[in-house]
Order: structure tokens, then sequence, then C-alpha cells
């Protein structure tokens, strides 16, 4: 087991340990599942800091290609609201 604690994911603390405890114990996992396992690549960056560092180890974990993992999917908000209706609390401005 690797004992490395190089954080993959920051924003959710995924150390790269964590990741391999995960790969080992589930050999099929998807980076689909490890997200809504470890919530990685839903903090503030969106996934835009780990989520390729993340595919990189699992595919380097499985032995494959990085496109070989897939990455996992982004749902946009469903309602886009303007930000200035959040900050005064008003839902029926504009």
């Amino acid at each position: 087991m690797v004992e490395d604690k190089t954080y993959l994911c920051r924003c959710e603390d995924l150390t790269k340990k964590d990741l391999h405890k995960i790969l080992e114990k589930h050999k099929n996992i998807t980076l689909e599942e490890i997200k809504r396992l470890t919530r990685a690549t839903m903090g503030p960056c969106q996934g835009r800091t780990c989520k390729k560092l993340i595919a990189r180890e699992i595919a380097r974990f499985k032995g494959e290609e990085m496109s070989e993992v897939g990455l996992p999917t982004y749902r946009a908000p469903i309602n886009p609201i303007k930000l200035g209706k959040v900050d005064r609390g008003k839902e029926n401005e504009e």
C-alpha cells in the first residue's frame, strides 16, 4: 500500500493514500463512484484542480490509459439566478 499523503483533492482532503485504499478495496470502481464516496471534485474548485490528478492516479493504479478512466459528470444548476437576488434574499427582482 502506498503511504503517500500527497493531496489529490485539496478541497475535500483526498490523499493519494486514501485513493489507493479505495482502489484496493473496490477493484472496478469508477471516478464517478469515487466522487460520490469522497466528494472529490465537488469542492469549491469543482474539479478544476483535482479531476485530472485523480484520473491519472487511477489510470496508474489500474495500468490503464487516462482516456479509459473517464471523467465524472458535471451538473450545472437547474435554474440559474443572479447573485444579487441571493445577496438581497429576494426572489422576484428583475
